[in-house]
């Protein structure tokens, strides 16, 4: 849940690349409105998915940055880069909670090739890695590769001992993409870091294993959950979730969608009712 630049699904067309349950318009009851809505609205929850992702990184950079992470070893943060431009203003400078606002102005382009604008702002009860603080994100005008982020991502730390946790709360969710579709999600997801948690000034490391659940609809008002079933992985260092399952549940079918092996790419596959699967790009 560290830095992973935004990861965009490619939007599939009706039955046109291959599946062959798109075919089986009565078998148990499936139609093909039916599938192809729950392959649009996997496509859509990969991209808020990602989306949220982005702004963790965000948050996470920024408060490794300036000291708010938790201990203050000695060293250089060892960050991604991907705050870019950004104006990052924090009040009050000495005690918590903290009012941080992270402006990307107009537009501002990171090293990575994201450009975004508008605000982050964020309310933080105590340092990130303290167990029980809280982090309240919001968003003002804000846009990642000119899809408009809204809504309310609330991270709980809930870590005990040794074992760096965090529950990721999301509420009110809207994306619209650059053509003005739009999709509303939320929902719950629990984060443990699993490598990287000894070296908090770098995230370069960091490596956290995610599940949970989470419900996407469209602006036509249809809905699909989502639980994942095997954990996600997502590294530091990778783009996008290198590995793990999510299964999207439709009213007479299901799909899952895999996140492959745990290579660093940008592929995953997506199969309806245990069937061939389809290859599909993450951004």
């Amino acid at each position: 849940m560290k830095p992973k630049h935004l990861a965009i699904a490619i939007v599939f067309t009706s039955c046109a690349i291959g599946f062959t349950s798109c075919k089986k318009t009565d078998n148990a009851g499936n139609s093909k409105d039916e599938i192809e809505a729950t392959l649009e609205l996997g496509t859509d929850l990969a991209i808020a998915d990602n989306l949220t992702e982005d702004a963790n990184d965000i948050f996470m950079e920024a408060a490794t940055d300036n000291n708010l992470a938790g201990k203050k070893p000695v060293g250089v943060s060892e960050t991604m880069g991907i705050l870019g431009c950004a104006t990052v203003t924090i009040t009050p400078l000495i005690s918590f909670p903290k009012n941080i606002a992270i402006d990307f102005g107009s537009g501002c382009t990171a090293p990575n090739g994201i450009t975004r604008k508008g605000k982050i702002k964020i309310i933080l009860s105590d340092s990130v890695r303290k167990a029980g603080s809280t982090a309240v994100l919001t968003f003002d005008g804000y846009f990642v590769n000119g899809f408009k982020k809204e809504g309310v991502i609330t991270w709980t730390n809930t870590s005990t001992g040794q074992v760096k946790g965090w529950q990721r709360k999301v509420e009110n969710g809207k994306i619209t993409n650059p053509a003005g579709k739009y999709w509303l999600h939320s929902g719950v997801k629990e984060v443990v870091q699993v490598e990287g948690w000894a070296t908090p000034r770098n995230l370069l490391d960091d490596v956290f294993s995610i599940t949970g659940n989470h419900t996407v609809t469209n602006s036509n008002g249809v809905s699909r959950t989502s639980e994942i079933m095997e954990a996600l992985q997502k590294k530091t260092i990778c783009e996008n979730i290198s590995k793990g399952k999510i299964k999207l549940q439709g009213p007479n079918h299901n799909a899952v969608i895999d996140f492959g092996d745990g290579a660093c790419d940008k592929i995953a596959t997506i199969s309806i009712d245990g069937g061939s699967p389809t290859t599909f790009l993450l951004r």
